[in-house]
């Protein structure tokens, strides 16, 4: 009775805990659904509002989600103001000791957030876009040196490697379109020839986007106009293009259109079987097994402590797909069509990219775990010893051995006890980290249209919705972005 009621109390204990449970997504659903309907004054009141989002740790979604209200607002200056902030909370890797210690005993939604690798690019996006659309050509170039610097990092975090994200095609495309903008057509080839040799490289398809046939054109017509002769013969027979010098570009608008909502981060439970000799392996959803190196020498964690399970489940997170494909679309100006290619998937991105790193995320997971069955064991034998009796020395042999046997029996009690406890903490702490920009579109598509002096009509239709778009040409090639939930 008496380990029923402790039993009990520690459950009790942990109610707290166990309400807490829930996804970054579900404590942010009422700001989401405020911007799904465009209501983006009462998002930025549920963002101000929301005590979750405004922690420490999650300081750098609050920026980017910011941002992101104030770049829908068309309030192009506040937008910047955030997500200057948010670039420079990156470059600062605001980590503390005591978040990521919790984050290793805990689960990862205590560590700082500092952004999944293609959020980091995303950012140059829309601090570009706000530039533009502010006349301010300066800070828009400074941005795209800055997508250089990012580019640099990412090669060299995966070491160049081909099968993993260590450079972002859409990232160098944008950044040649801001060279453009700005003058620069040496910067703006070489740029594009960049984000062409990434397609071309990973046989015209990157993260599910096809190699654009204008950026085909782009690579071709900048090499032209720079009298880059060989570059433009090279090219030319890599993408089998027959290309010809068409009329002045210089008053284009490059038009992104953002659609669909970007993946949402879940959980999935893993379950981990220890084989022994070292052997570990996992479960898949589908009951397919598959084996997997634990450095438990990387984590500091004694070959022992792998004797002391046989199964454990871990959290890891995974990405729900919200919208499932791209919508048909068509862009009729002046009595021309033009058609929208795709330019960046963050569904294929964000899947592809968790993937890419699920066995380190396996590893953290199981050494998070294995730590903490290192405290309910720890916890287990504190308890036990803690168990005193009263002084026996005038006692019988009989009567000493009735009390040896009572002390046993306690101390048995109060181990399970405290081993119960701290495995239900344990058990109800491990959580995936759950967190993501979640505001972003699933897709971009672009495209190039060129514009009359004067004011010009863009009639854009999305799946049967349609949209006029009144843009002024005849003042040099601009930029700017509409969004389609």
């Amino acid at each position: 009775m008496l380990l029923l009621i402790k039993r009990l109390a520690a459950l009790w204990m942990l109610v707290p805990l166990l309400i807490s449970c829930t996804t970054y997504r579900m404590g942010m659903q009422s700001y989401y659904d405020d911007l799904d309907t465009h209501h983006y004054d009462k998002a930025l009141q549920r963002l101000e509002k929301n005590k979750k989002i405004k922690k420490d740790r999650n300081k750098l979604l609050y920026l980017m989600e910011a941002g992101k209200v104030w770049h829908l607002k068309n309030d192009f200056e506040k937008s910047n103001f955030y997500f200057n902030e948010a670039d420079g909370f990156i470059e600062n890797g605001h980590q503390s000791v005591g978040n990521i210690a919790a984050a290793n005993l805990l689960n990862p939604m205590h560590e700082t957030y500092l952004g999944e690798d293609f959020e980091k690019f995303m950012l140059h996006y829309y601090k570009a876009l706000n530039y533009c659309s502010l006349g301010n050509i300066e800070d828009a170039l400074v941005e795209a040196r800055r997508i250089s610097l990012d580019i640099n990092k990412q090669s060299g975090k995966y070491h160049d490697k081909k099968n993993r994200y260590s450079k972002d095609a859409f990232a160098l495309n944008l950044q040649g379109i801001i060279y453009e903008l700005g003058g620069d057509i040496n910067n703006a080839f070489i740029s594009y020839r960049n984000a062409a040799d990434v397609y071309l490289q990973a046989n015209n398809t990157y993260y599910g986007v096809l190699l654009p046939e204008q950026l085909k054109k782009d690579v071709l017509r900048t090499a032209w106009q720079m009298g880059f002769t060989n570059e433009f013969t090279r090219y030319q027979k890599l993408f089998g293009e027959d290309f010809k010098m068409g009329d002045n570009t210089a008053t284009d608008l490059i038009l992104f259109i953002e659609e669909g909502k970007a993946p949402v981060k879940s959980q999935q439970l893993i379950h981990i079987n220890y084989n022994g000799n070292g052997k570990m392996g996992w479960y898949e959803t589908g009951g397919a097994y598959h084996p997997f190196p634990f450095d438990y020498g990387y984590y500091n964690i004694n070959a022992d402590k792998l004797t002391s399970f046989r199964s454990i489940n871990v959290a890891l997170p995974n990405y729900i797909i919200q919208t499932q494909s791209l919508q048909h679309k068509s862009i009729f100006i002046n009595g021309h069509e033009y058609k929208p290619e795709l330019a960046s998937d963050i569904n294929n991105l964000a899947v592809n990219i968790l993937r890419e790193r699920f066995i380190p995320e396996l590893s953290k997971a199981l050494a998070r775990q294995l730590i903490k069955k290192g405290f309910e064991m720890a916890g287990e034998k504190l308890a036990e010893s803690a168990v005193d009796t009263h002084d026996s020395s005038n006692l019988s042999e009989a009567e000493k051995e009735e009390k040896r046997r009572q002390k046993k029996k306690k101390a048995e009690s109060a181990g399970a006890a405290a081993g119960f406890a701290i495995n239900l903490f344990n058990r109800f702490s491990e959580k995936a980290d759950t967190r993501s920009w979640q505001s972003l579109a699933a897709y971009i598509s672009y495209v190039r249209i060129p514009l009359q002096p004067g004011s010009n009509d863009i009639v854009l239709t999305i799946n049967g919705k349609t949209k006029h778009l009144q843009v002024m040409g005849g003042s040099g090639l601009q930029m700017r972005s509409e969004v389609f939930y």
